[in-house]
């Protein structure tokens, strides 16, 4: 089963962006390389509740 998930830019501490992604196969937090707006560069973004 597919869930929202939000990621927050570890930076600026931002929530900028939501993904889907299944909890069954994957269960630990995602952490992927995204551009931040606020610090107009690309950052970190990690999974928050």
């Amino acid at each position: 089963m597919r869930e929202m998930i939000t990621l927050q830019c570890n930076d600026c501490k931002n929530r900028n962006y939501t993904t889907m992604k299944n909890r069954k196969t994957h269960t630990e937090r995602m952490e992927t390389r995204k551009f931040c707006r606020s610090c107009r560069k690309h950052t970190g973004h990690k999974e928050v509740k």
